[in-house]
This record gives C-alpha cells, structure tokens and sequence, in this order.
C-alpha cells in the first residue's frame, strides 16, 4: 500500500453535506459557509510520547484524536462540521489503519462531523486535526465574558486521566477496577458538544480543561480581567478514587491542575442555576458549581474549612 492507496481506501468517504462543495481529492476543500453563521478554527496536535504511549490501541487513537479537536468546539458551544486531518507513521500496515479509521469515522459520524482533507507522510506518530464548526452570529462561548458574580461550573469527573498516567508511570497503584474507570477516561474522553451549545444562552465565559482546571481556567481569569475563589472540595471526581489511601495533596494535584479531562469550566450569572441544571439533564452531562467569580485578579483555592491549597504545579506545559 502506498500514500495515494491509503488515503483514497482509508480516508476518502463521500458523506451527504450541502455547504461541502468539494472534499477530499484536490488540492483545497471547499466549503460554503452559512448565512447568518460564524465559523470556528481550531487545531490539536498528539505527538506519539508526549501525548500518547507507542503501543496504544489504533481505536483508542483515533478516538482521541478527534475527540480532544470536538472538547475546543464544545468549549465554544460550536457544532463541528468539518475536519482536516494530517499524520506521520512509520509505515503502512493495513490491520492497525483499519481499526484506526473505523473508530476515527465512527466518532466523526457521531458528531456529524466530515472528514475533507490534510495531509500524510512518513515519520514518526504525528497526528493534527484542523476543525472548523459554526454557531449563530456573536453567540459564541468565549473566555473574555466572565464577570464578578459568576458561579464556576465544571462538567463530567476531574482528575481521572491523570491518576491513570500516575499509575502507567508507577508512580501509584490502584485497584484493577478504579484504574480501568480512570484509563477509559483518559483513552477516550467524552467531548461535551451537546452541553457547550447549550450553554450558548446561558453561560458568559467557557474552556474546555485540556491542561488542568487551574491553569485553563486561569486563561479565562485572564483574558475577563477578573479573579476565582475555588473550593477544591467541591470538585466533582470519582467517589471510589476518594475514598482510597491517597495522600490528599496528590489528590487535589489530579484534580486541580492533572489534565486530560477535556470537560468543560464555564461560568454563569446565579440566576441561571436551574437553567444550567435543565440543560445538563438534557444532555446527559452532569455538572457542579465549584467557585465564584470575583472582582480581583487572583485565584484563590481552598478546601470547605477556608485553608488556602498551594500547588506543585498549576497544569501541564509542553516545554517544562
């Protein structure tokens, strides 16, 4: 099998789309945007050692893969439309590109997503989606609209993936069954698409947590030019995981700053608590308040008795 091989077997999936005037096959896609919409660019690299081990299954990749790109739509209340993806491998083998495209196209179709181009080449486990979605004009989830006031909401269980990671570096060890709860969270993350759109009329400021609770919520913090009082007590994780003999600062560290979640941190007005509540019953995504927005410019953590929680770290950098 050679690359024109691949990519016309593996990749080259004609699916029903209106605005796609031409996908895969030339030299640029072309996509018609909507009237009345605004679209969204964003793009994920997973590099083979740093983001993923070498002998990972083929279908926990792919999933992976697109499912970290769908966590920045969701974070925007975006509905993904279309992808673009570009990989490096080592070689061509049929089995491991089969498995890997079926899981790939399975989550693809799940979020409506169309595959309509990128690249490919030999090289060492590089793997980069390009995903473009779309919302309603100006009413998209951004991280400049946090205000004082605001509760802080998180979805889904925090801190799971990076106790898994903790145990692959032995580091600790869990029961089988806590670490195949905490490995399935961190092989295939479940990107909250249908929460972050609904969100649109009720949240002011949203980000997916990708590199850990504090550090990602820390941007929003940022850019709204506003401060966070947390309650680390608060924050939602698995009750088995809790209740074992961990030390609770190595606890607290998964949580507040592990990464890998890819849930979402968003922050709304108190008057729209059972709104919140409504759409994440909808959805099938639970969510919790965890903190409140205020007017200065720090973050400040603490547990439910008022003592301040320091951490090693405040999430994960690519060049630390």
């Amino acid at each position: 099998m050679n690359e024109f091989d691949f990519i016309h077997q593996y990749l080259y999936r004609q699916q029903q789309d209106e605005q796609l005037i031409l996908g895969i096959g030339d030299d640029a896609a072309i996509v018609r945007p909507r009237s009345g919409y605004d679209l969204h660019f964003s793009t994920d690299m997973l590099v083979g050692g740093t983001h993923f081990f070498p002998d990972v299954a083929p279908a926990d990749l792919a999933h992976k893969v697109l499912a970290v790109n769908l966590s920045d739509m969701a974070a925007m209340g975006a509905k993904p439309r279309w992808a673009l993806l570009s990989v490096a491998l080592p070689e061509l083998n049929k089995d491991w590109i089969e498995a890997f495209c079926n899981s790939l196209f399975a989550l693809a179709a799940r979020f409506g997503v169309t595959l309509i181009g990128g690249d490919t080449t030999k090289g060492n486990w590089v793997f980069n989606v390009n995903i473009i979605g779309e919302t309603p004009c100006r009413q998209s989830l951004r991280r400049d609209a946090a205000e004082a006031g605001d509760d802080i909401w998180v979805s889904g269980l925090l801190g799971l993936a990076a106790a898994a990671l903790d145990v692959h570096w032995n580091k600790v060890t869990l029961p089988a069954a806590i670490f195949a709860q905490c490995e399935e969270r961190r092989l295939r993350p479940q990107p909250r698409v249908a929460l972050g759109q609904e969100l649109l009329s009720l949240a002011h400021a949203a980000q997916d947590i990708s590199d850990g609770l504090a550090q990602d919520i820390g941007h929003i913090l940022q850019a709204s030019k506003v401060g966070a009082e947390i309650n680390a007590d608060l924050i939602p994780t698995l009750t088995t995981l809790k209740q074992q003999a961990l030390p609770l600062a190595q606890l607290r560290q998964w949580l507040l700053a592990g990464g890998d979640d890819y849930e979402l941190v968003f922050t709304a007005s108190p008057v729209q608590r059972a709104a919140i509540m409504a759409a994440a019953e909808r959805t099938g995504t639970p969510v919790t308040r965890i903190g409140v927005i205020t007017a200065g410019a720090q973050l400040h953590l603490h547990d439910h008795a008022g003592n301040v929680i320091q951490l090693q770290q405040q999430g994960f950098d690519h060049f630390v």
